[in-house]
């Protein structure tokens, strides 16, 4: 035999030998191995983690909350071009090999060797990669990626390519917290795949390799030239032409981390929302794709929101400008691509106040600023009168705001906060709620968290009480000077109205309208403390929280302005205590019920909760509980009390609500002592809502900052917005009421008595003719012998 014959033939015994070993000790570890795989067929069942979404009533996004960022698409909605980029980069073969690359595996094995056993280069296919992320741990041993390479064969047998081609782009981790290639898109550069061009698609492409490493946002050179790479492979496989290339590679590499944009600012609601849904399902809540809908009104939200912001601002431009809010250095101020980045880190405030570096200004002339992606803007000095027409230097960091007629404005951020909180008195639904300026600067709720003093805010409450006793809204109370010994203090306690002088004989009527504390203060104790204390729970209230003594009618216990809005509640909706409530449903991403809310608003009746779950609202008082409207004034003692109320605005401390021309409105303004908090709540028949102004630290407000200064026009602003287009709707008079001619004595009145007026009075109200009624002129003790705080 030619003995070349002889050597090949040995040679390929000794192949044929080594395959068949090879294959049988292949065998041997797929043997070995299979039990502990996981079923192929178990990766169509492998739930993609979709956020978590907060949605308002009409479904518009208000927060997206999630562990992982994930946006699946299916194959069909991925671009071409997105898939030819990843197969480029990632796994040339990837149509054509059976989920593994044997070339591949042998580039990598070969590479191993001369490297003297360093891993600098992988032989991971596609379908490899899946395989390890969804059912595999991240570990670099032998046994891992033989577990690995069993695992992709079984895929390739039970999936078609295009399953594992979508699973594998949904799954890959990608950086910044980003799962998937749509996230990603989003993270990066804030548009959909779609969208995106070439450049930006082999960006995306080069990350999976090192997403931590060669991101755009934290490394954009590595990025770029980790780019160029996947752009040469996409030239040579044929999926790009060479003026793609050249174009594509030519262009920088510009990103920035992007957040979920909500179309509805309401960042307090969503994440209160978000405790809530986690309090029940905890971190799975963040993975299992909820769609949270909840009650608020995006006309509501939006106005409560511009309401209070303005609002604020106003009252601080009463108060001193505090100066630039910093300096840029010198090298940042003359480089406008540095100021420009500057701006852009110092961001927008509240969405409202941009940031803006000074360029050129002297008091007497238009202040030049650069407003980074707003371009350079002219400031005329009417707009930087109000902060005493300081003098700027150059690089000096302000705020500006949009105007009236396109001018803009000179501005700051506030010190000063506040809240607007409104609901439906039919159904206690929160349909409107901002908790502060700005969310991201300061996240405390002062809507729900916010526990406050509430002034005069509260005498509704006790006058309302009141009427339940037998008063009637003309009853006679005194406006007279009073001293109150408090041995505990070792000291006398003499209460003073808000405007030092006193009325004399008046009205309970006249008496809330103008806030009269003495009168109030003698209403109280003609009473009884303990009478209308153990009364509070009527309006939702934990007698527990408030003081048990006179000071209780002038405020001064805490509450929140979700309670006392709750509270006014009781009279918009003619006498039922409301459960202030915020989730409508949760669904599923396949939107499959796992909640509903007990109320017509939420599903028609009669409402069932699929899942059994319930959804208290939290406080700093413990959670609310959602609860069928509950009775707890008559009907006739809440149209009484918002008649009184009415005359707040058209002739008492609420007067400046008359400018909304509406004779629908009624509503208490609140001050507390020092002017530590400023208060309006109000209401007619289709909302009711309460704002309130004060500092986190407590300090004061300043003189005259009233209720009816500060909150008030906070106020009037957001139902002026919500109901400019709504007709009028009063709260209207219940049957229980009978007409009755009353005397200014607040006595009943002979039959055709001149000086008589027409009251509506409940059976126990009605006085003996020829007897006033309450009447607190005489048999009144000024002088208490004791009063307990």
């Amino acid at each position: 035999m030619n003995p070349l014959l002889k050597i090949f033939t040995a040679l390929l015994a000794l192949f044929l030998a080594a395959a068949i070993g090879v294959s049988i000790a292949v065998a041997a570890l797929y043997v070995h191995y299979a039990p502990t795989l996981p079923d192929a067929e178990a990766v169509r069942d492998v739930r993609l983690q979709t956020p978590l979404q907060i949605r308002a009533a009409d479904g518009a996004l208000m927060g997206e909350f999630a562990e992982e960022r994930r946006i699946p698409l299916a194959i069909d909605d991925i671009p071409e071009r997105v898939r030819q980029a990843f197969i480029a980069a990632e796994d040339e073969r990837f149509y054509d090999h059976p989920g593994v690359d044997v070339l591949g595996l042998a580039r990598a094995a070969l590479n191993l060797v001369s490297t003297g056993g360093e891993r600098s280069q992988g032989g991971s296919t596609i379908t490899m990669q899946l395989a390890r992320n969804i059912f595999l741990t991240r570990e670099r041993t032998y046994e891992r990626k033989l577990r690995e390479i069993f695992l992709a064969i079984r895929l390739e047998r039970e999936l078609e390519k295009d399953e594992i081609l979508e699973l594998y782009l949904n799954k890959i981790y990608l950086g910044q917290r980003a799962y998937g290639i749509e996230a990603a898109s989003r993270i990066y550069f804030g548009r959909g795949l779609d969208e995106l061009d070439l450049d930006q698609i082999a960006i995306l492409a080069a990350l999976p390799k090192a997403p931590s490493t060669t991101n755009p946002v934290s490394n954009p050179r590595r990025a770029e030239v980790r780019r160029n790479y996947v752009l040469r492979r996409m030239l040579d496989t044929g999926a790009i032409d060479a003026t793609e290339f050249e174009e594509a590679v030519a262009r920088p590499v510009r990103s920035e981390r992007h957040v979920a944009a909500s179309e509805i600012d309401a960042h307090w609601v969503a994440e209160t929302v978000r405790q809530m849904v986690v309090n029940l399902w905890g971190a799975e809540a963040y993975r299992r794709g909820l769609q949270v809908h909840t009650t608020i009104d995006p006309d509501y939200q939006e106005a409560a929101n511009q309401a209070l912001r303005e609002g604020l601002l106003e009252y601080d431009e009463r108060h001193a400008y505090r100066g630039p809010e910093l300096r840029l250095p010198a090298a940042t101020r003359e480089d406008p691509e540095a100021r420009a980045r500057a701006l852009t880190a110092i961001g927008v405030y509240g969405r409202l106040l941009f940031p803006a570096a000074v360029l050129e200004h002297s008091p007497e002339d238009m202040l030049r600023v650069d407003g980074g992606a707003i371009g350079e803007l002219e400031i005329a000095p009417d707009d930087t009168e109000w902060a005493g027409s300081p003098a700027f230097e150059r690089g000096d960091v302000i705020r500006i705001r949009p105007h009236v007629d396109g001018r803009w404005r000179l501005t700051q951020k506030p010190e000063v906060t506040g809240a607007i909180i409104a609901q439906s008195p039919e159904d206690g639904a929160i349909v409107a709620l901002a908790g502060g300026f700005d969310f991201f600067d300061n996240r405390f709720d002062h809507a729900i968290q916010a526990e406050r003093q509430p002034g005069s805010a509260f005498k509704p409450l006790v006058y309302a009480l009141a009427l339940r006793e037998g008063y009637h809204p003309n009853s006679r109370l005194v406006d007279a000077p009073m001293v109150f010994d408090d041995p505990a203090l070792g000291a006398e306690w003499r209460p003073q109205n808000y405007s030092r002088r006193f009325q004399g004989e008046t009205s309970m009527r006249e008496a809330l309208a103008n806030s009269r504390n003495l009168a109030s203060i003698r209403l109280l104790n003609r009473i009884g403390t303990g009478a209308i204390h153990t009364e509070l729970g009527r309006f939702g209230l934990d007698p527990a929280t408030q003081p048990n003594n006179l000071s209780m009618v002038l405020g001064t216990g805490s509450i929140t302005p979700l309670q006392l809005n709750n509270a006014y509640a009781v009279f918009a909706s003619g006498g039922k205590l409301l459960s202030p409530w915020l989730i409508s449903r949760i669904e599923t991403v396949d939107g499959e019920v796992l909640y509903e809310a007990p109320t017509d608003r939420a599903c028609p009746a009669p409402c069932e909760n699929p899942a059994g779950q319930e959804l208290p609202l939290n406080t700093p008082q413990g959670p609310l509980r959602y609860s069928d409207p509950v009775p707890v004034l008559e009907p006739g003692v809440a149209w009484q009390t918002s008649r009184m109320l009415r005359e707040v605005i058209t002739s008492g401390t609420g007067r400046r609500a008359l400018a909304l021309g509406r004779n629908d409105l009624a509503g208490k303004t609140g001050t507390t002592n020092d002017y530590r908090d400023a208060w309006f709540a109000g209401y007619n028949g289709d909302l009711v809502a309460t704002a309130w102004v004060g500092f986190d630290d407590n300090r004061e407000l300043g003189r005259q900052e009233s209720g009816g200064r500060v909150a008030l026009p906070l106020w009037t602003r957001f139902m002026g917005s919500v109901l400019a287009d709504r007709p009028e709707h009063p709260v209207a008079r219940p049957d229980d009421l009978i007409r009755v001619e009353i005397l200014p004595d607040g006595g009943r009145a002979e039959s055709g008595s001149a000086s008589a007026s027409t009251e509506w009075l409940l059976p126990h109200q009605i006085p003996e003719r020829g007897q006033s009624a309450h009447n607190d002129i005489h048999g009144d003790n000024d002088r208490a012998s004791e009063l307990v705080f």
